[in-house]
């Protein structure tokens, strides 16, 4: 067996394509579109060693055009949430004890092998099965997730070389990192490709096992995934792929003696459901289980008077409606100041009508559709109720689901900073705005802080530093990723680690060691070389 101290690769984040017309890039992505569109696949779910097919297949299709089909998955039952977690628990032993150079290995091959012969099956699956256009699955499919596997084998090897600075004579002390005692589970969303992937690697290249359940909307794409895992040499049992009814799901996973924790992207309502369920379920349980979460967000954007009123509606453009605000990070509320309101709303409308909508397969689309009718339904319903309200529409208001799910980018201006759409997550492209007087700047910073129960993104935009100083000071605990001019979105590995506190999540920062350190159970060794043989101190000796 081969022993060393190994230095990895310096990780560096994957370069961005721009997909221009002419380039490469371009012409190879269109080719996997292509592709993907003229077939059906047939997904099973992965459990263990098995490809498992229950005859149970469900649709998958794109948001932009529901009539056609690209595949079917088989969904499964209570009894393959059992079966995944008896995989998990059975390839424990042989996983945690690998060598850590090993698992280092598979992962970084499964970053290569996504920069390189899978990058456009990967941004083709995330463009078809989850409606992002060619740069917005780009930064997600093949950068983000690069850059999670590449920067989370650095971080594990950080978190292994600390040690106690000090033994002291005669001893040795030193600190070993475990993997937690039994299986952990991954819980994934539909809007990043990135985040399905992160979620179950992070936990697995510290020596887990995990079992996996995407959202149903993600499947497409999440099948990709896991090709790409069992190239890279992912051994069989160390991550299981479901897929199964949420609460179905929740109801095997949370009452199993091994859960030992939970990876969690989703709706704080069902974070806060989850979290509940273990609590109640405590006793059950060998250890305490971990729980990481990052849920909702109310995400804001305010301008001081001082800002640039183009650069500020370009970041409302870009903030508010890329992916269709379809993002945990998307600004769905600004505030800005009376002066620059009239300039403001000019750029923004002029953007605006300049914007595609679409399907992802014409790259001239800057928007695209919304993950399915149920999301549709619920952001159109907002925008009713805001139009029955009397809301002034500034841009946008309409919708159409007969071939595709669209709502078009829609600005409300509301004279009420609490109406409905300032306070609640509607996760779509739909941003509401108040205009504040312009010298009543820092009442409308306690107001920011105050108006939602989340915190996970905001913006500043000021060219005087005393009021920029004054936000990131009012704001500290309103955003967990905070921005000094500069859109509230596009949080980079490895550069602005992510995650909110208040009710929008645990902030254990993924894409960085501390979410790393959640995956670990530290166990302290010391090591005497001469053992004392007489039990008497030198105290007990007479004068």
């Amino acid at each position: 067996m081969l022993k060393g101290f190994f230095n990895i690769p310096e990780p560096k984040n994957e370069p961005v394509f721009d997909y221009a017309p002419g380039s490469a890039e371009r012409a190879k992505l269109q080719e996997a579109i292509r592709e993907a569109r003229a077939m059906e696949v047939d997904i099973p779910m992965y459990i263990g060693s098995e490809e498992v097919r229950t005859g149970n297949k469900l649709p998958l299709s794109p948001p932009h055009d529901h009539q056609h089909i690209l595949g079917y998955f088989h969904e499964g039952d209570k009894s393959h949430v059992e079966q995944a977690i008896n995989a998990a628990l059975g390839a424990k032993e042989a996983w945690e004890t690998m060598e850590w150079e090993q698992r280092a290995a598979i992962f970084l091959k499964a970053a290569d092998l996504i920069a390189g012969p899978y990058r456009y099956k990967m941004n083709a699956a995330t463009m078809l099965g989850q409606s992002k256009n060619a740069y917005q699955a780009e930064i997600d499919s093949a950068c983000e997730i690069v850059d999670f596997l590449k920067f989370n084998v650095k971080y594990m090897t950080e978190i292994y070389s600390q040690q106690p600075p000090i033994s002291g004579n005669g001893v040795w002390n030193r600190t070993e990192q475990r993997p937690l005692e039994g299986f952990v589970f991954a819980l994934t969303p539909f809007n990043f490709t990135a985040i399905a992937g992160n979620l179950p690697t992070a936990p697995a290249m510290m020596g887990n096992t995990v079992v996996w359940k995407p959202a149903y909307t993600q499947i497409y794409a999440a099948q990709v995934l896991m090709e790409v895992f069992k190239e890279a040499g992912v051994p069989d049992g160390v991550i299981n792929l479901i897929y199964v009814d949420g609460p179905a799901t929740g109801e095997v996973v949370f009452n199993h003696p091994d859960f030992a924790g939970i990876h969690f992207t989703g709706s704080t309502a069902v974070f806060q459901t989850i979290w509940k369920t273990i609590g109640e379920n405590i006793t059950k349980y060998k250890s305490y289980p971990r729980i990481v979460g990052e849920t909702g967000g109310k995400d804001f954007m305010i301008a001081h008077k001082s800002a640039h009123a183009k650069q500020f509606a370009t970041g409302l453009v870009r903030g508010a409606f890329e992916f269709q605000g379809q993002k945990c990070s998307a600004a769905s509320r600004a505030y800005i100041p009376s002066n620059l309101w009239e300039d403001v709303k000019k750029y923004m409308v002029e953007d605006l009508a300049s914007i595609k909508m679409g399907g992802t397969e014409d790259f001239g689309n800057f928007v695209n559709a919304v993950i399915d009718e149920k999301a549709f339904d619920r952001i159109t319903k907002y925008i009713d109720n805001a139009k029955a309200d009397g809301l002034e529409v500034i841009a946008g208001g309409n919708y159409d689901k007969s071939k595709g799910y669209f709502v078009e980018p829609t600005v409300l201006l509301t004279k009420d900073p609490m109406y409905t759409t300032m306070c609640e997550e509607i996760f779509g492209p739909v941003l509401t705005i108040y205009v504040y007087e312009e010298n009543n700047f820092e009442a409308t910073l306690e107001l920011v802080d105050q108006t939602s129960p989340y915190a996970l993104t905001g913006a500043i935009f000021s060219q005087d530093r005393y009021a920029a100083q004054l936000a990131t000071q009012k704001l500290r605990n309103a955003a967990g990723n905070f921005y000094i001019n500069d859109k509230c979105t596009g949080a980079v590995v490895g550069q602005q680690p992510f995650g909110g506190a208040r009710a929008s999540g645990t902030n254990d920062k993924a894409g960085a060691m501390i979410n790393m350190l959640r995956w670990v159970s530290p166990r302290t060794i010391k090591e005497t070389f001469v053992t004392p043989t007489d039990y008497r101190y030198p105290f007990l000796g007479e004068d």
